[in-house]
C-alpha cells in the first residue's frame, strides 16, 4: 500500500482527473491566495472562459445586445458566456454571491461540463459558497505548498487520449462505493453527491493511471481528493481494557464469507487516509467557513439594512427618488426592444382626444400588434424622439447592505467570578478584541457587579482604549446578573438601530444573587436572569454563554436554553483557550 498524496501529488492528481472527466467530476475547489505557486497550478488547466463575481445574467446567458439593437433599429440577441457548453473558471470564488452560486449550480447539474474556482479567501468565513462546495468533486488547498516542492504541472496528449478512451471501459471493485458511502458516513458528510463524485474521481484517476480496475490505492486517492475536506474526522474512542475477541473457528466452511469480502477495501485504512489527507487546520477552517455559510442562509430573501453600501446587486425596475439613483445602462436594455413599434405608434393630434386608459390605443401590446398589422397607415413619425423611454422601463441601482458587528462583551466582575476565574476572562476578551480590531469589528465591554451593571466601553474600534478599560476592571461584590443582561440588551438594541449587528457574550460563573431592583437573593434574581434572557430571545440577538465556574452549572446551562445561545462550560481552560471557544462560537 502506498503512503498518502503529498500536497503537491494532490494537486497533479486533480489537474489529471479534471482533464480526463470534466463532466463527470464536475470542477475543481482550488484555494489559495493570487501567487506565482497558483499559477503554475492554473497553467495546467483546461482552457476556459472566466468570470467574476460581479458577473450578471446577460452575459452568463445571452439577452439583448444593448449597442446592436439601437444602432439596427431591432432586437438582437448576445451569446451568454455559458452558451458553448465549455469549462467556466470562477475567480474570487470566496465572494460569489447566492443568487450566481445557484445558477452556476443549476448549470453544472443540467448542461455544464464543469466549473473551476479560485477560492482567495484568507479567514475562514471566507469561503466557496455552499451551492458550489457540494458540487465541485475535487478539492485542493495550496496553503502548504512551497515553490521548491513544485515543478510545471503538464499533461501528456497522448497519455490524455489514451486514458480518455480507456474510461467507458474502467471498472470500480464490487464493494468499491459501498466502503465511499461507508467513509463519508464517518466523516459525517450528509450529502448524497459527495460518494457519487468520489466513485467518477477513482474511475477517472484509474484511466489516467492505466488501470481497468480500479485499485485500492487509487480508491484512497480518490477519496483524499473529494471526501476529506466535506466533513469532520471522526473521533477515536480510547482504546479500553476489553479481552480479545475468541478466535475464529477454522473449521467453518469458507464458502460462508461475504461474497467479494477478500476484495474489499478494509474501511479503517480509507478512514485513515482521510484523516491525513489534509492539514488539521484547514480542517478546523473549512468547518469554521461551513458555519458562517449556515449563519448567513441562502440568500433566497431580501437583503438586510445594513450602515454602509457594499457590493453591487442587480438593477431592479423602480423610480428614481428617496436616495435611490437610476441605473441608465439596464434602462437602456429594458427600452431597446420596444424602439421599433413605439416609433411607429400613432400619435395623437393637438385638436384629438387622447386614448382613454384601457382602451386598445392606450394598452402597449394591442397598441404594437396593430401597428404591425397596419404598417402603412401609421408609418414612422418624423416628430419622434430617435430614443423613447417609458415609466416601465426605469431601473434604479441596488447595492448589498453590509453592517459592522459589534461584540458585547458581559463580563462577570463580582467576588466569585474574580476569585475564580477573573484573570483568564480578562485574557481572553483582550486576545478577543486584538482578532475583532483586524477585522475591524467593534467591540463593547459591559461589566456588572455589587449592585448593578456599568458600561465601561461604549462600542468602539480603539484597541489601546479598550485595553485600558480592561485593564482597570474592577472585582468583588455580589453578581447582579439579571443587571448586566438588561444593559447589554439596551446596548444591543440601539446598535441595531444604527444598522449595526450585536452580539452579547456572557461570561460569568453563574452564581446570580442580585435582582433588578437592586435587593439580594437568588430566587428573585435568577428568575429576573430569565426573564432577560427571554427578552433577548424575543428581539432575536445572538448571544453565547461561557460558565467560568470550577464546574458546570445547572443554572447557567438552563439560562443558555432561555436565550436559546450555546452554552459552553469550560472549567480548566487559560485564556487562548477560551478565546479560540468564543471565536469559534461567535462565527457560528
Amino acid at each position: 500500500m502506498t503512503p498518502p498524496l503529498t500536497p503537491w501529488e494532490r494537486a497533479e492528481a486533480a489537474l489529471a482527473v479534471l482533464a480526463v472527466d470534466p463532466a463527470g467530476v464536475k470542477g475543481l475547489w482550488l484555494r489559495g491566495r493570487a501567487s506565482a505557486l497558483r499559477d503554475r497550478v492554473t497553467a495546467g488547466l483546461p482552457i476556459a472562459r472566466r468570470v467574476h463575481p460581479g458577473v450578471d445574467d446577460v452575459a452568463l446567458f445571452g439577452g439583448v445586445d444593448l449597442a446592436a439593437t439601437l444602432a439596427a433599429g431591432q432586437l438582437h440577441q448576445s451569446r451568454g458566456l455559458l452558451a458553448d457548453h465549455a469549462p467556466v473558471i470562477l475567480t474570487m470564488a470566496e465572494r460569489c454571491p447566492p443568487g450566481l452560486s445557484a445558477r452556476l449550480a443549476r448549470w453544472l447539474d443540467e448542461v455544464g461540463p464543469c466549473l473551476v474556482a479560485l477560492d482567495e479567501g484568507a479567514e475562514a468565513e471566507e469561503t466557496l459558497p455552499s451551492a458550489l462546495a457540494d458540487r465541485l468533486g475535487l478539492f485542493v488547498d495550496l496553503g502548504d505548498l512551497v515553490w521548491s516542492e513544485t515543478a510545471p504541472l503538464t499533461l501528456d496528449p497522448a497519455r490524455l487520449e489514451a486514458a480518455r478512451a480507456l474510461l467507458p471501459k474502467v471498472r470500480l471493485p464490487e464493494t468499491a462505493f459501498e466502503s465511499l458511502t461507508t467513509a463519508a458516513l464517518a466523516f459525517q458528510i450528509a450529502s448524497q453527491r459527495a460518494p457519487l463524485l468520489a466513485a467518477a474521481t477513482a474511475r477517472a484517476l484509474a484511466a489516467w493511471r492505466g488501470e481497468v480496475l480500479a485499485s485500492d490505492d487509487t480508491l484512497r486517492h480518490a477519496a483524499e481528493l473529494t471526501l476529506a475536506h466535506r466533513g469532520t474526522p471522526p473521533q477515536t474512542a480510547p482504546d479500553q481494557d476489553q479481552p480479545p475477541p475468541p478466535p475464529s473457528d477454522a473449521d467453518q466452511p469458507q464458502e460462508d464469507a461475504p461474497k467479494g469480502e477478500g476484495d474489499r477495501l478494509p474501511e479503517e485504512i480509507l478512514l485513515e487516509a482521510l484523516r491525513t489527507a489534509l492539514p488539521p487546520h484547514l480542517l478546523a477552517q473549512l468547518a469554521a467557513g461551513r458555519a458562517a455559510r449556515s449563519a448567513k442562509g441562502d440568500g433566497s430573501g431580501a437583503k438586510r439594512k445594513g450602515n454602509h453600501r457594499g457590493r453591487p446587486l442587480p438593477s431592479r425596475p423602480g423610480v428614481p427618488g428617496a436616495g435611490a439613483r437610476i441605473d441608465l445602462v439596464a434602462t437602456l436594455r429594458a427600452a431597446a426592444p420596444w424602439q421599433t413599434l413605439r416609433r411607429r405608434a400613432p400619435v395623437a393630434s393637438p385638436g384629438q382626444d387622447a386614448p382613454k386608459p384601457g382602451s386598445p390605443e392606450q394598452s402597449g401590446p394591442a397598441r404594437n400588434l396593430q401597428a404591425l398589422d397596419q404598417p402603412e397607415r401609421v408609418g414612422p413619425n418624423p416628430d419622434r424622439p430617435r430614443l423613447e423611454i417609458r415609466k416601465a422601463d426605469l431601473r434604479i441601482k441596488r447595492y448589498q447592505e453590509t453592517s459592522d458587528r459589534v461584540l458585547i462583551f458581559t463580563v462577570d466582575a463580582s467576588g466569585s467570578s474574580a476569585f475564580a476565574r477573573m484573570a483568564e476572562a480578562k485574557g481572553a476578551v483582550e486576545l478577543m478584541l486584538e482578532q475583532a480590531y483586524a477585522r475591524r469589528d467593534h467591540v463593547a465591554l459591559v461589566a456588572f457587579r455589587g449592585q448593578g451593571a456599568e458600561l465601561l466601553l461604549p462600542p468602539t474600534r480603539s484597541l489601546v482604549q479598550t485595553k485600558r478599560r480592561l485593564a482597570g476592571l474592577p472585582g468583588g461584590g455580589g453578581t447582579p446578573l439579571a443587571a448586566g443582561l438588561r444593559l447589554a440588551f439596551d446596548l444591543a438594541l440601539r446598535t441595531r438601530a444604527r444598522g449595526m449587528t450585536p452580539t452579547v457574550a456572557l461570561l460569568t460563573d453563574g452564581r446570580g444573587n442580585v435582582g433588578l431592583d437592586g435587593a439580594p437573593g437568588r430566587e428573585a434574581a435568577e428568575a429576573d436572569s430569565l426573564r432577560m434572557a427571554r427578552a433577548l430571545r424575543a428581539a432575536g440577538l445572538p448571544g453565547l454563554v461561557i460558565d467560568t465556574a470550577t464546574r458546570p452549572q445547572a443554572a447557567l446551562r438552563r439560562l443558555a436554553e432561555v436565550l436559546d445561545a450555546p452554552y459552553l462550560p469550560l472549567p480548566r481552560a487559560d485564556s487562548r483557550q477560551l478565546s479560540a471557544v468564543m471565536q469559534a462560537a461567535l462565527e457560528q
